[in-house]
């Protein structure tokens, strides 16, 4: 069967009693170049265990189960298990798991299921839960890469300069962790149900350490969101807002002494100065590092 042939794929699922539910952000792949140029350009090959994040009916399953020496996919919708049990029926190194990924240990997942392989990401994210999916594989340091399809103005705010409208928070929060990299673009209409925006597939390469030495990771985030927080006013009063404990003029005298003037905004930050500015606060805050 051709997961990627709309009419197969809708016969497929009235057969199986399946409806699509908005609330979960469902846009299955219908084109088939797509899955295939992910699992290629993501560079995945049989040295590599990889965890999928919502499958849907298997387009992109079926790639990374022929490159892949194994794959691991979670998919949250139960109503997908028969259909899963059709299409994935001859993919001997798949193992599949029908839970909410924000719910399980990813790293204790990959070390069950992927032991021995270079362990990757890989996942097409519904819309609306794309930050938080990518927050936890990041954070479970589990991975050498995370290879996405998500919204384009996302992609394009993970990989954002210092300075310009689209840097953010998030931006500096995936560049601690990784170094990310747009590949290509995927139209809407690749999809059923057809988005009415356009997707990017993103790569993240995993870094082996932070790309500079931060004495306090959780209060440097602290920082980082404290300074996006108020994108129109200074650094001074997004971290007297973030920080009330030390105050507008004890911040002030802070970014002084890390050489920033008085009148410096937070988005022209890159890392390392937040960094610098993470380490200035937390040598003046008990029981920090």
């Amino acid at each position: 069967m051709d997961l990627c042939d709309p009419r197969a794929v809708r016969e497929l699922l009235a057969r199986h009693g399946f409806r699509f539910s908005k609330s979960k952000g469902q846009n299955f792949l219908t084109a088939s170049w797509v899955p295939r140029r992910i699992v290629e350009e993501s560079g995945i090959d049989n040295t590599c265990g990889a965890l999928e994040v919502g499958p849907g009916v298997g387009p992109l399953t079926k790639e990374l189960c022929a490159a892949a020496g194994a794959v691991t996919a979670v998919e949250v919708d139960g109503s997908l298990r028969p259909v899963l049990a059709e299409t994935m029926a001859e993919a001997d190194n798949l193992h599949l798991i029908f839970a909410d990924v924000m719910k399980l240990d990813v790293g204790e997942l990959v070390q069950k299921h992927l032991s021995g392989l270079r362990p990757v990401a890989c996942a097409n994210l519904p819309y609306y839960i794309t930050s938080p999916i990518l927050t936890r594989l990041l954070e479970s340091e589990a991975f050498s890469q995370v290879t996405v399809m998500v919204q384009k103005e996302v992609a394009q705010r993970i990989c954002a300069r210092p300075g310009t409208a689209d840097y953010s928070a998030f931006t500096v929060f995936c560049r601690y962790y990784a170094d990310s990299k747009i590949l290509f673009d995927v139209p809407p209409d690749c999809f059923l149900p057809r988005p009415k925006v356009t997707s990017s597939v993103l790569k993240l390469s995993v870094r082996g350490a932070p790309p500079c030495e931060i004495r306090d990771r959780d209060l440097f985030f602290r920082v980082v969101r404290a300074a996006f927080s108020q994108r129109r006013k200074t650094l001074t009063t997004g971290l007297a807002s973030g920080f009330p404990e030390l105050g507008k003029d004890r911040i002030r005298q802070i970014l002084l002494r890390c050489g920033f003037p008085e009148n410096v905004r937070g988005e022209t930050l890159d890392l390392a100065q937040f960094a610098a500015v993470g380490d200035a606060i937390a040598a003046e805050t008990p029981g920090s590092g």
